[in-house]
């Protein structure tokens, strides 16, 4: 008995081993194979020339301030978000920094950043780290339906160009087979009837009960978008948020003289439409696991610049440079991030623990 204890024990740590090197393996795998096929695919001699003399890097500059005034925007989105669930104000520039180390942070492991800046908020303000994962959960939610609108949008004015990419590439037939099938939705339903009936016979188990109050935490800090204060402003800066993004990419057109072409080229809508298509492709790309999108951010930016003509040693260069630059400039505002905690840390005196929204009200029944 003890001996089967024990092959049990060893095969679940096997297990958690394996999990562990797939989780940090897997993205530098991603990134490695496609920028592999990336360059294998371009002329390199090309790509050189084209960022020696043919870039002009004042837009790549400016491209990397809207870039932080993104981050900024977003670090006051999210206080919104974290003061409707009861963790007190935090200064503008502690929000911001906690954007800036998260998106430093996810070049080196994706979603690092995430799990950082939930744990850098909650051991600041001494409150409930599930709490403050759900805002962040609720704050991805808000981006996720950005990017769906955005679809719907370059399906709608930028048709041609998406029928072309479905018809004219194995991966674009690919992705319209699986959405348009009902094998996809079938799996699905069963993977949640599963895991709901899993909940339901499992329930009164210890694993189970810490599961679900978890969940509940997350699910507190979630349903804080639907009725808390500044929803206005918080739409607000969402929009904000995401013409910064959109604005990243359409000032890179005017950095190439090949994508300034799409500009002024007729159809193009000053392109507007071509700059939409292009950054639809980028944003989508970014839920594949790689280090700060490295290879399939690059690998779309090229797909969708050639549904306009642009080739593909072009292309890349385009989505190398820039990627370049806004790593770069990620990598400054992450060291600015780990000197103002550093400095704060020595400054911030301690105070009590916060309690979370949930916490506060449990507190005053129970005086009652």
């Amino acid at each position: 008995m003890m001996q089967q204890k024990m092959s049990e024990g060893s095969a679940h740590r096997l297990v958690a081993v394996i999990a562990r090197v797939m989780k940090y393996l897997l993205p530098v795998a991603v990134s490695a194979g496609m920028v592999v096929w990336l360059f294998h695919k371009v002329d390199i001699r090309q790509i050189g020339e084209i960022m020696s003399s043919g870039v002009d890097y004042r837009y790549l500059v400016a491209m990397m301030v809207l870039t932080v005034l993104s981050h900024v925007i977003r670090g006051i989105r999210w206080g919104i978000q974290l003061r409707a669930a009861g963790i007190p104000r935090i200064p503008v520039l502690a929000e911001s920094v906690s954007i800036f180390g998260a998106y430093a942070l996810n070049l080196l492991f994706p979603y690092l950043g995430e799990a950082w800046r939930c744990v850098y908020i909650s051991r600041r303000e001494q409150c409930k780290l599930s709490t403050v994962v759900g805002t962040d959960i609720g704050d991805r939610a808000s981006d996720g339906i950005m990017i769906l609108l955005l679809v719907f949008i370059a399906l709608f004015v930028a048709r041609p160009y998406m029928d072309r990419f479905f018809d004219r590439y194995p991966l674009g037939e690919a992705i319209d087979r699986i959405t348009t099938s009902g094998g996809l939705w079938i799996w699905i339903a069963v993977v949640v009837a599963l895991l709901v009936a899993g909940d339901y016979f499992f329930r009164r188990t210890a694993f189970v009960k810490g599961v679900n109050r978890s969940l509940r935490r997350i699910w507190n800090g979630f349903v804080v978008l639907f009725h808390m204060k500044g929803t206005g402003l918080y739409i607000v800066l969402t929009f904000g948020i995401w013409i910064c993004y959109f604005l990243d990419t359409y000032l890179c057109f005017f950095a190439f003289p090949f994508t300034r072409q799409l500009i002024s080229g007729q159809g193009y809508c000053w392109g507007l439409i071509p700059g939409l298509v292009v950054f639809v492709f980028g944003s989508c790309s970014m839920g594949v696991p790689s280090n700060g999108g490295l290879g399939p951010w690059n690998i779309a930016v090229m797909f969708a610049l050639s549904l306009f003509g642009i080739s593909e040693s072009d292309g890349a260069a385009y989505s190398l440079v820039c990627w370049s630059f806004q790593t770069a400039m990620l990598i400054a505002s992450g060291i600015f991030s780990a000197i103002y905690i550093i400095l704060s840390r020595r400054r911030r005196p301690a105070h009590r623990p916060v309690m979370d929204k949930a916490n506060l009200i449990n507190s005053g029944n129970s005086e009652k």
